[in-house]
């Protein structure tokens, strides 16, 4: 139930959708009196949305979840595993397709097939079945499996954990297909924005992963000003990080977290 009324709430929030659904609702306000308050909450609506398009402020609240978990440096030591968090994949477009087709997450897939080559003793786990509420959609490990096959991953050293429709189910899947043992070292892939909420449900799971944070979108800084490059680039920063901060507070008062902002250790 926790899924269903996530991706349903979600929608909701997010705040292109919350936005457009306010200057709706008011531009269609059905009291008389009140068509001064329906033009400004359509008005605030709209200029909200342009400021979201002609101003950085998605890179502004991506910044503060991208860099709470830096990379890791070029020299990781010994590496027993690596997990990757599903969420690449663009489902719908994949079973219309009949092929794997990524969406902005794709680095996640990308990476790991470097970190293979670089330690090629390493156990990959992929995990994640559908994050779609849509039935019958194909699942993700089968398109990731082929996808890395032909990447060259020897696929005796793959496992898949397809079960898993969210953050928390990943981290306790995955724990419960690998069982690492105490003293091994495991990274995990997933988009720096998502990474700390990804981090703190590791932790609350009791699995010891390193960050190895991969797609970044913003430019580091929340001192560095620049004009969007599109609208939906603009967008869907913002969005990411809107979803990325409520599904940390969702989290934590569900007890699927024990800090509301993990940081490193």
């Amino acid at each position: 139930m926790f899924f269903e009324l996530s991706k349903v709430f979600g929608f909701f929030v997010a705040p292109v959708h919350g936005l457009l659904m306010l200057a709706l609702v008011a531009s269609f306000w059905p009291h008389r009196g009140k068509r001064a308050l329906s033009l400004r909450l359509t008005q605030a609506a709209l200029v909200l949305l342009l400021a979201m398009v002609v101003t950085p402020v998605g890179n502004l609240l991506l910044v503060p979840l991208e860099t709470r978990f830096p990379p890791p440096g070029a020299d990781l030591g010994r590496v027993d595993g690596i997990v990757v968090l599903g969420g690449a994949v663009d489902e719908v477009t994949s079973a219309g397709q009949g092929h794997l087709s990524v969406n902005s997450a794709a680095e996640r897939l990308m990476a790991p097939v470097a970190l293979m080559h670089r330690y090629p003793q390493a156990r990959l786990v992929f995990t994640g079945a559908s994050g779609s509420l849509v039935p019958g959609i194909q699942k993700e490990g089968d398109l990731v499996r082929q996808f890395w096959r032909e990447a060259g991953i020897d696929q005796g050293q793959a496992l898949y954990e397809e079960k898993s429709r969210n953050t928390h189910e990943n981290a306790v899947f995955s724990k419960a297909l690998v069982q690492p043992k105490p003293g091994e070292r495991w990274l995990l892939v997933t988009s720096a924005a998502h990474m700390p909420r990804s981090m703190a449900v590791f932790r609350k799971a009791e699995f010891e992963v390193i960050a190895y944070p991969v797609g970044f979108k913003s430019t580091g800084s929340i001192g560095h000003w620049y004009v969007p490059r599109s609208a939906q680039d603009a967008l869907g920063n913002v969005e990411s990080a809107v979803h990325e901060y409520l599904g940390l507070l969702a989290y934590y008062l569900t007890g699927r977290i024990a800090e509301l902002f993990p940081s490193p250790r």
